[in-house]
């Protein structure tokens, strides 16, 4: 189902697809997976079929996938602190209304690639409360000493300022689970390898996943098997909200 979800901080609507698993009730609490760049995740990754496929098989629980459109992407995905609150304030309110999850952050996933993965990083750390998980593809942590090349992105300044908060933090008290993918051959890796090891020196269970590709959906694709599965299984589990 299409929704058009309002958002007054935003001052436009974030165009999402709820996907829930076959057989579900929609008033029944279930598990959510919410992804950046949503559609194209569908159109050119296929994650709304691999999904459904994971789920016949039993290897993910019954659950739920908001699919959000990107908002002037570059903007709303470069640690947006405005983005990072239309988030939690407008998006995920009506997000559990349209697809209510059981009481606890635990029972909501980020995932994203590339600047996506970065912005959901960024929502984590500002409202801690928002997600138990994250999945992020080839992250866009870019850093003002090692990446030049990309100083002509107009918010690189912004986005290497939160990356370098995140690298230098000596801990971290709201930690989640995270899993990272990033291809052998990106540009990117050695930030993703950084983040990595800042995140588990904070105290979070991450691990960084590499693989033979590049940055595209081809690549993000082809690493939902069996990382991302394995993520919503370490969160969710059989996707019973029982005590942990």
């Amino acid at each position: 189902m299409r929704f058009e979800l309002a958002s007054p901080r935003l001052r436009a609507d974030v165009a999402t697809l709820l996907w829930s698993a076959p057989g579900t009730d929609p008033e029944e609490p279930l598990p959510l997976l919410i992804a950046h760049d949503g559609p194209e995740y569908a159109r050119y990754s296929g994650l709304v079929h691999f999904l459904e496929r994971m789920h016949a098989q039993g290897r993910v629980p019954p659950m739920r996938a908001a699919l959000l459109a990107p908002v002037d992407r570059n903007e709303s995905y470069s640690a947006s602190a405005r983005y990072a609150q239309a988030l939690w304030a407008d998006v995920l309110p009506a997000l559990g209304f349209l697809a209510p999850t059981p009481a606890g952050r635990r029972w909501r996933v980020g995932m994203g690639a590339s600047l996506g993965a970065l912005a959901m990083l960024h929502l984590h750390r500002i409202y801690p409360g928002a997600l138990g998980g994250l999945y992020l593809q080839s992250g866009s942590y870019f850093r003002q000493r090692y990446d030049k090349q990309e100083s002509g992105f107009p918010r690189f300044r912004r986005i290497a300022r939160f990356v370098g908060e995140t690298l230098n933090a000596s801990d971290w008290p709201d930690l989640v689970r995270v899993t990272l993918t990033c291809g052998t051959v990106e540009e990117n890796l050695a930030n993703n390898r950084a983040v990595r090891s800042a995140l588990e020196r904070q105290g979070y269970d991450v691990e960084l996943h590499t693989h033979r590709d590049a940055h595209n959906y081809t690549s993000w694709r082809d690493s939902f098997d069996p990382h991302l599965v394995e993520l919503l299984g370490d969160v969710w589990g059989d996707g019973s909200p029982q005590p942990r």
